[in-house]
C-alpha cells in the first residue's frame, strides 16, 4: 500500500532529562523522524509509519492501537500519546489517563492518501482472536 501522511511528533524535554535520550526514545519508534530542538521540547516530522506498525504487530497490540487512534480521530487524521520511558526501550506503550511526569510523546498523523480508516487498517489491521484479519476476508 502506498500512503501519504505527515506525522508531527513532539516530546517535552524536562530539565532533569538528557536531550539525546529523549531523541533516542522518539527515534526508536519513528526512525525516519528528523527532530529539531526547541526550548523545552523536541519537534519533528516524518512521512512514514512502517517501524511503528511493525512494533504494534510484534507486541500484538493492534486492538489497543485501534482504540487509541479512534479516541482522537477526525476526517484529517488521528493523534495519540506514547510513554517516553517505554519508547526509550523500543516499546510502544500508549499513554492513557494523566500524562507521565516527564511528559508524553505526542504524535499527530495527518492523512492525505488514502482515507484515515484505510491508513489505520494498514498500520493496525482489525483482528480476530488476536491475529490480523486478511483484507480479503473483511466485510
Amino acid at each position: 500500500m502506498i500512503y501519504s501522511v505527515d506525522v508531527r511528533i513532539e516530546a517535552p524535554v524536562r530539565d532533569t532529562e538528557v536531550t539525546d535520550r529523549v531523541r533516542d526514545a522518539v527515534s526508536n519508534i519513528f526512525p525516519a523522524v528528523e527532530l529539531e530542538s526547541e526550548p523545552g521540547r523536541l519537534v519533528g516530522e516524518s512521512h512514514e509509519l512502517e517501524r511503528f506498525s511493525e512494533k504494534l504487530h510484534e507486541q500484538t497490540i493492534l486492538d489497543t492501537a485501534r482504540r487509541e487512534f479512534a479516541k482522537r480521530q477526525d476526517d484529517e487524521g488521528f493523534s495519540f500519546s506514547l510513554k517516553k520511558q517505554a519508547a526509550f526501550k523500543g516499546v510502544v506503550n500508549f499513554s492513557v489517563g494523566s500524562p507521565d511526569e516527564l511528559g508524553d510523546i505526542e504524535v499527530h498523523v495527518r492523512v492525505r492518501d488514502p482515507s484515515v480508516e484505510e491508513l489505520i487498517d494498514h498500520i493496525a489491521p482489525p483482528t480476530k482472536d488476536g491475529k490480523p484479519i486478511d483484507p480479503a476476508d473483511r466485510d
